[in-house]
């Protein structure tokens, strides 16, 4: 069992699903994405990066939850979840899980997962019996050293978690959840549950939309769909505002923006991971993604903001 370092590698497939910035490369994709001493955490459901390397080097984290295998792709929304009831009935539910989760491993390589999270579920997959007893039951066979969820986007996720942690909190180890010093709602809510059930977190997205790597600015060219234009109103020019008064903060600890919204996520006791959205930005001018890489890397493990800090940064974003 390899523990998960405190810093993750996560890349939305470089691009090109969710037209985060300019689509990457299969080959730079593949070596961006390549655990290593830098990083060694890496949260994929495709191995061609690690191959060939020692296991026992890095932490891989799975997911399962939507179901491209039998089900078919329904435009913007994506592939329905495997719970979908015109796919099959709860007594598919198992076999499912164990099918896709077999699937991956075979893809990545490897005959285990160090964790593996039940993506993006619905009302079903927060609350079945069912469900969970298969997601347990993976961890029995040894397919995955510990099992936990990852909620999607919406707002509502945080009652669906909650009921989730009271009804099988003995049997998650491990939450992902969108949290950054300009979002602290709603994953914010969840952490008091998550840490009370001894559930670790993940925590995503922490570089609000590309803001913390300080390369978006007003103005900023973004793809015909990428996913970031669902952000309502102007979020750019109004987070600009605040990285203003965030600034002097990063430069007390020499820290990095994005290495400051890590700090502020792992300030908070559940969060022992975090894992940006790596994007190449569109333009000449954008930064390199493999600078993103370094870093994140460069994340220092050691708490460096005080009490005081971390509730001036939430307030900026509440």
């Amino acid at each position: 069992m390899t523990e998960l370092d405190h810093i993750a590698l996560g890349a939305w497939s470089g691009g090109r699903y969710l037209a985060y910035g300019e689509a990457i490369a299969e080959e730079r994709l593949e070596a961006l994405l390549r655990p290593g001493p830098d990083v060694a955490t890496i949260i994929t459901a495709d191995g061609r990066a690690t191959a060939g390397l020692d296991r026992s080097s890095f932490a891989l984290v799975g997911a399962v939850g939507h179901d491209f295998y039998d089900g078919e792709r329904e435009g913007a929304k994506g592939y329905p979840r495997f719970t979908d009831s015109r796919l099959r009935g709860p007594e598919g539910h198992a076999d499912y899980l164990r099918r896709a989760t077999e699937a991956s491993l075979e893809r990545c390589g490897t005959d285990r997962f160090d964790l593996l999270l039940l993506h993006n579920p619905d009302r079903t997959g927060y609350t079945s019996d069912v469900v969970w007893d298969a997601m347990a039951a993976l961890r029995e066979d040894g397919l995955a050293d510990r099992i936990g969820i990852a909620p999607g986007p919406a707002n509502g996720f945080t009652l669906d978690l909650l009921a989730t942690l009271e009804r099988f909190g003995d049997r998650l180890d491990w939450a992902m959840l969108i949290l950054n010093p300009f979002e602290p709602w709603p994953g914010e809510l969840a952490l008091d549950a998550c840490a009370a059930h001894d559930v670790q977190v993940i925590a995503r997205v922490l570089d609000y939309g590309g803001v913390f790597y300080d390369d978006v600015r007003p103005g900023h060219e973004f793809a015909p769909r990428d996913h970031r234009l669902h952000r309502p109103g102007p979020w750019i020019e109004r987070a600009m505002e605040k990285l203003e008064a965030v600034r002097p903060i990063a430069a007390r600890h020499d820290l990095t923006l994005l290495q400051l919204a890590a700090q502020w996520d792992l300030a908070h006791p559940a969060v022992t991971c975090v894992a940006p959205t790596l994007i190449q930005e569109i333009g000449a001018g954008a930064r390199t993604i493999e600078s993103k890489r370094a870093e994140l890397a460069a994340t220092p493990r050691e708490l460096r903001l005080t009490p005081e800090e971390v509730a001036e940064l939430r307030a900026l974003g509440d």
